[in-house]
């Protein structure tokens, strides 16, 4: 039944597994798309057969040619005349060649030698003056004789074009390929060069010009491919091939073969044809790219590629099609087989090679002192500039680091040992800046369209700078801001167009009254002191300290406010400033770098005395006019936030402006409202600027620096603009956040339970301290209860809320810090300031017990506890994160500040005062010799290097000296105080914010913010007592009255409203009999205190007298709850 059924047919005639029509058409368009596919495999396989027969064929007929040919020349007599050159040397050499060696680049030995045959027997025909005999005759026969010369002509360039690409000397056995190249290179250059040709008339001359022109074109077209075929040859020679004498076999031949390549290169540039603009931009792009183009050829053909008629097209291209010059290196830059991020881009070399090129240097001379003869300097410079930019772009683009600049340096060192940077060396020395500016100051000299600009100088020397720079981040431009920092008059050249920018009408004013305003400042600088004894009494005053002299100075300063006019914030807010570099134009922005990054350099080195005395190189009235523009850019900067290509620019302004800031902050030069002006009409609430701080400054990465939110920026840059009440507010709101974060993560904030106990015998309180609490660290944040131990050896009564824990802060610090302990000393200055004893870290746990009072100093500044002691602006400067230079020593050092003072400024041998580059450092029974460079003892201080000598004398008692002991100290302070937080402050804001304002207390303003408890009240007999006793106290007497209710000495930085809590006198009320009263009793009992609520417990005394007896024995008692 099964079969039947399958036999079954339906009633429509159809088969039951018939398949539908859409699958039918689908099978039958498969089917037919195979039979087309098998026709085309079949007339491919058919085409590859008859290719293949027709290649075998053809490399047998001619490799039976060839040495057909080779038996032919052998048997032919030597006179050979032209047509049988062309028509029996040539035509089957031709065939052969193309056939067996041109179109697979591959020669074999008995293709070299049959080249070599021709190529005599074609310089012989082409010397001789026998026009039947000389083969370039046949470009001025018949018509028929012409066109099959042109023909054989070509074939021949592309020939030895090839050959040329072959050549490479580093294969020992390719001798006779060098001997082939040299013929084939001067058979090439004799062909194109009308000079060389032979047997010719005047009759023929023109038609034979014609010929040569017609080939030079031939030649340069992209068909050939000329100059990629010399570009492949220079690039396999040695890049010491100029510098060295060479002795081998073929030195001759190789000097040949370089010679043609680099005559047929600059053929082009001498013919008067269309293959001029091609060929220049050919050479450009292909030869100037090489790397180290010039150091590769022979002096003797360097003289030929700088010549004028070279240069100048080449510059002239590069400046009319840039776009295209540009696009042509970056593909070659994409086509280059060893292409990678880590070499530097064809722009790279082709700037370099230019600068080469330009400058007349030889080969690998140091300093030529000269430029190129008759170059354009206004192409020249316009040149380097457009490839700077783009090379800057691309090291942009990269991310260029330090891992390329590695990569570079080791490419050198493997092929030449010359630094890329030492190719533009030229640039960091005087003569090549000041012959810029002699073209930019004398226009006779100049032809008209080779006019300098100082913007383009400042321009060029702009991107010199950045290159440097990314190229060697450590010391790259070390030796151009040298030369530019020194370079008599050139920061004032620099700055005279930006002031007439941002200061028309000031700079015309003080150009009318220049001598008259110098004279008024000398005077009132001298104060009727002769200028020959005044020198020298400044130089004291600014060794020892403040003087007559410098208050006059300040009073100066803060006089000129009403000298410049009412409203100071338009004098001192640029307007032209307030967009930010967004509003400058490209010339100024170019000036404003250029000229920060020189003014930068030289204030790291110019002392005070030069600064304010010599005031050089500016005077004081343009040194705040500078710091002016600086201020007001720099904020409007970080107010809009910086784009990519502004940030080199920023980055050298913000560095200039903290240089000129720190000064003023160590020596006041500027008014205050000069700082503070840019941000007066937008100033954000501190709360809205604390806050975020805090939140960009938790959420920014590493990748994150161009999308900073501005008031980050400005926080972080440039917090002077904030008046200082306003950033010690800011200081209090970041941690006050940071308390409520913790508080958010679950830890106790106030006193509690969770408190730390301490147990503080006052006898060894530092000793208590740092073995209860140094491990502890950032968990020091949390409250501390403190129980104290008297030096009876018995606990002190009293609950700690808050009030013990501020008097042992404030009793070890007093107790740490003291010199007789040993961690820290005095400066011998008259301040006595405190610096790390250099000598704590012989100390058993010396490093580890200064780390320990850096996290003193954080809780203290956590909570609000003022210290009693202040720092050295030179330790403060580590914790701030900041390099103290020179001057800062005469804050640390006077007598030494004054000795290195004496050396820079002697005028006699140096080296008649017997010094050398050591320091002797005086520790605990012993004395060390240190040096203060590699072999110091053996080297003497001379003229030449006594700048060296003083600036590392300096560094080292600045800088070396006390950098381990001020690391572990900025390690425990940053345990509880975020480094973020303490850049608000300059060094002596940063002592203010530790240690208070005044020594003294202001009584008005106590009185105003005091509260009263108990039933006193401000009309209490005893209360207008107290203010009157205390009144009349001395000032340390009304601090250790402070001391006494607070435990702190000091006032609040902002006043006592911002005491917390408030300065409370509490009444205890004290009755005594009526006759004790009439008798001039008195009541017996002393004041007290309960320093956890700032509480001063004072009875009803009756008399001033006994009152200030009984206060001022209380707060001598060192004692509180006691006396309760």
């Amino acid at each position: 039944m099964e079969g039947l059924r399958k036999q079954q047919v339906s009633l429509r005639g159809a088969s039951a597994k018939e398949i539908t029509r859409d699958a039918l058409l689908e099978k039958v368009a498969q089917e037919r798309e195979f039979r087309n596919y098998m026709r085309r495999a079949t007339a491919a396989s058919l085409f590859i057969q008859r290719v293949w027969r027709r290649y075998v064929l053809m490399k047998r007929t001619a490799v039976h040619l060839r040495e057909e040919w080779r038996e032919m020349v052998n048997c032919h007599p030597v006179p050979m005349s032209r047509l049988w050159i062309s028509n029996n040397l040539l035509r089957p050499f031709l065939f052969f060649v193309t056939t067996l060696a041109t179109r697979g680049r591959r020669f074999e030995d008995r293709d070299v030698d049959c080249m070599k045959i021709c190529f005599r027997v074609l310089l012989e025909s082409i010397n001789s003056i026998d026009p039947r005999r000389n083969f370039c005759t046949l470009a001025t026969s018949s018509i028929e004789e012409r066109r099959t010369w042109k023909y054989q002509a070509k074939k021949l360039i592309s020939l030895c074009v090839l050959v040329l690409s072959e050549c490479d000397y580093s294969d020992n056995e390719g001798t006779q390929f060098v001997v082939l190249t040299s013929m084939a290179m001067r058979f090439v250059v004799s062909l194109t060069d009308l000079k060389s040709w032979k047997g010719h008339n005047n009759i023929t001359l023109q038609d034979a010009d014609t010929a040569v022109k017609d080939l030079v074109w031939y030649m340069c077209s992209e068909e050939v491919q000329l100059y990629i075929s010399i570009r492949k040859y220079l690039s396999r020679l040695d890049v010491h091939l100029s510098s060295q004498t060479r002795t081998t076999g073929h030195t001759d031949d190789r000097f040949l073969i370089t010679a043609s390549a680099i005559t047929l290169a600059l053929i082009p540039f001498n013919k008067d044809n269309m293959s001029l603009q091609f060929a220049t931009e050919q050479y450009c792009v292909l030869l100037l790219t090489i790397p180290l183009f010039t150091q590769r050829l022979p002096a003797v053909l360097l003289s030929a590629i700088k010549h004028k008629s070279i240069l100048s097209p080449c510059f002239r291209e590069i400046l009319i099609s840039k776009e295209r010059v540009l696009r042509e290196m970056s593909n070659l830059n994409n086509l280059e087989q060893n292409s990678s991020s880590k070499m530097l881009p064809p722009v790279g070399w082709a700037l370099a090679n230019i600068f080469c090129l330009a400058v007349g240097a030889e080969s690998n001379s140091k300093d030529s002192g000269r430029f190129t003869q008759d170059l354009d300097f206004s192409s020249f410079i316009r040149v380097v500039i457009i490839l700077a930019e783009n090379l800057l772009t691309y090291f942009e683009e990269v991310e260029w680091n330090e891992v390329n600049n590695e990569s570079l340096v080791k490419l050198a060192q493997k092929q030449s040992n010359i630094l890329y940077t030492d190719l533009l060396k030229p640039v960091c020395q005087q003569w090549h800046l000041m012959k810029l500016l002699t073209m930019v100051k004398d226009p006779p000299i100049q032809k008209a369209d080779e006019k300098c600009e100082l913007t383009d100088v400042a321009y060029y020397y702009s991107c010199m700078l950045r290159i440097f720079t990314i190229l060697n981040p450590v010391a790259g431009s070390m030796h151009i801001l040298n030369m530019l920092s020194f370079t008599p008059g050139f920061l004032s050249n620099l700055w005279g167009p930006l002031e007439k920018t941002f200061f028309p009408k000031l700079s015309s004013a003080s150009k009318t009254n220049l001598p008259n305003s110098n004279n008024n400042t000398t005077e009132d600088l001298r104060d009727g002191v002769s200028k020959k004894k005044k020198k020298w009494v400044n130089v004291l005053n600014k060794i020892t300290g403040k003087s007559q002299g410098d208050v006059e100075q300040i009073e100066s300063v803060r006089n000129l406010d009403t000298q410049i006019g009412d409203d100071l914030s338009d004098v001192w807010d640029i307007e032209f400033l307030r967009k930010g570099p967004e509003g400058l134009t490209a010339d100024d922005s170019h000036l404003i770098h250029l000229f920060c990054a020189t003014y930068s350099h030289l204030l790291l080195v110019i002392d005070d005395i030069e600064f304010y005395e010599k005031q050089v190189p500016f005077t004081l009235e343009l040194q705040r006019r500078i710091a002016s523009m600086l201020n007001t850019l720099v904020y409007n900067a970080m107010s809009h936030n910086i784009s990519r290509q502004n940030r080199p620019l920023m980055d050298v302004a913000v560095r200039c402006l903290h240089l000129l800031y720190e000064r003023d902050c160590r020596h006041q030069f500027c008014p205050p409202d000069l700082w503070l002006s840019p941000a007066k009409r937008n100033r954000p609430p501190i709360a809205v600027a604390a806050r975020t701080h805090e939140l960009m400054s938790a959420n920014l990465r590493s990748d994150d620096a161009l999308a900073l939110s501005s008031m980050h920026s400005v926080i972080t840059t440039t917090p002077h603009v904030f008046p200082f009440e306003e950033r010690v507010q800011m200081f209090r709101e970041f941690i006050s956040m940071d308390k409520v974060s913790r508080r958010m993560a679950g830890e106790m904030i106030g006193p509690g339970p969770q408190a730390v106990e301490v147990v503080i015998r006052r006898s060894h309180i530092v000793e208590d301290g740092f073995q209860q609490l140094n491990s502890l660290g950032s968990r020091l944040k949390s409250s501390i209860h403190v129980s104290f131990v008297s030096e009876c050896g018995l606990p002190e009564a009293g609950l700690d809320y808050g009030g013990l824990s501020k008097e042992f802060l404030t009793d070890i610090a007093k107790a740490a810090f003291s010199p007789d302990y040993g961690l820290f000393t005095q400066t011998s200055t008259s301040d006595r300031l405190l610096i790390p004893n250099s000598a704590a870290r012989l100390l058993d746990n010396g490093i580890q017990m200064i780390e320990f009072l850096g996290r003193v100093v954080g809780k203290a500044l956590y909570e609000g506890i003022l210290l009693d002691y202040s720092f050295s602006h030179v330790f403060v400067q580590k914790l701030l994160g900041r390099y103290s230079f020179i001057d800062e020593l005469s804050t640390l050092d006077p007598e030494l500040y004054k000795n290195l003072m004496y050396v820079k400024h002697y005028d006699g041998d140096v080296k008649d005062l017997s010094l050398d580059f050591t320091v002797t450092e005086e520790l605990p029974g012993k004395r060390h010799v240190i040096e203060l460079k590699h072999g110091g003892k053996d080297v003497s201080v001379t003229n030449d290097n006594k700048l060296q000598y003083i600036y590392a004398m300096a560094d080292y008692k600045l800088n070396r000296q006390v950098l381990p002991l001020s690391n572990a100290f900025c390690r425990g302070l940053t345990d509880l105080i975020s480094p973020s937080w303490l850049k608000l402050f300059n060094a002596s804001e940063f002592n203010q914010l530790l240690s208070g304002g005044n020594h003294d207390i202001d009584v008005d303003d106590l009185r105003v913010n005091t509260r009263y408890t108990g039933g006193y009240s401000e009309g209490s007999r005893t209360v207008k007592l107290f203010w009157e006793v205390i009144r009349e106290f001395e000032p340390k007497e009304r601090c250790m009255l402070m001391k006494f209710v607070t435990s702190c000495s000091r006032a609040p930085l902002l006043g006592f409203k911002h005491l917390q809590p408030s300065f409370t006198i509490h009444k205890v009320a004290c009755d005594l009999p009526l006759w004790a009263s009439f008798g001039g009793q008195d009541v017996d009992r002393l004041p007290s205190a309960s320093t956890c609520y700032n509480t001063l417990k004072l009875p009803t005394y009756k008399r001033a007298s006994t009152l200030r007896t009984k206060l001022l024995y209380a707060i001598n008692s060192n004692a509180g709850f006691e006396l309760s």
